[in-house]
């Protein structure tokens, strides 16, 4: 969806989702991502195309035209690279390896906030996304979003009257909670350091983190400076 009009509205399967999702008023909300920021999709993304004779070139962030071939290095077209997307989705979705500190961080967290996960993958692998969170010790509400995460994101903090943030590795789903929800804290986590690399500061962001201790330290302050 593009355009101010669709990017404010809630697809339908997430607003059914939400409807049965009220965070506590009084108590500060996480709304985190999971892929790179609670689980390692890089490192099982590109082992999913190793093994299916492709590889990642790692020019740039976007997945479409860093997906090749492995016999002849040509590019796999837009369509292909969903297709391989979604597959690895469909069998691998269950099997990510978790970030290193993610799990501890946010029960820490959990203590003082209400966590929500809000992460765009296929509504199919909501399940499984699930019990992957639950064996990695994560087991906290998932919602499946499509589309940007903005209007989500403004939806779960409205009547929150404690501090909210918002993790997630992708830019334009910053600058999307950015006009959909301002006030909310906005946390850039890239999991992988060769992704990492690859992006510059973000101005949609108010800081930037790679690993979870700097992450949980982050929020922690703003809690504690709130009084939670």
């Amino acid at each position: 969806m593009s355009g101010e009009g669709a990017g404010s509205r809630l697809h339908p399967e997430v607003a059914e989702q939400l409807a049965g999702l009220r965070p506590r008023a009084d108590r500060p909300l996480i709304v985190t991502d999971a892929d790179e920021v609670l689980f390692l999709f890089m490192r099982g993304f590109e082992t999913f195309l190793r093994e299916n004779g492709f590889y990642f070139d790692w020019a740039s962030y976007a997945l479409v035209g860093n997906i090749r071939r492995a016999h002849d290095e040509t590019p796999a077209g837009a369509d292909e690279a969903r297709g391989l997307l979604g597959r690895f989705f469909e069998e691998r979705t269950e099997t990510m390896e978790p970030v290193p500190g993610a799990a501890d961080a946010l029960h820490r967290l959990a203590r003082r906030a209400d966590i929500v996960v809000l992460s765009n993958l296929p509504i199919t692998q909501r399940a499984a996304r699930s019990r992957a969170l639950a064996r990695a010790g994560m087991d906290f509400p998932l919602i499946a979003n499509q589309g940007m995460k903005g209007a989500a994101v403004r939806h779960l903090a409205e009547g929150v009257a404690a501090p909210v943030f918002f993790i997630d590795d992708i830019p334009h789903h910053h600058a999307s909670v950015r006009k959909h929800a301002e006030h909310v804290q906005r946390l850039h986590f890239i999991a992988d350091a060769r992704l990492a690399g690859l992006l510059g500061p973000n101005e949609d962001c108010h800081h930037r983190a790679e690993l979870w201790p700097d992450a949980f330290a982050w929020i922690d302050g703003h809690l504690v400076r709130a009084g939670f």
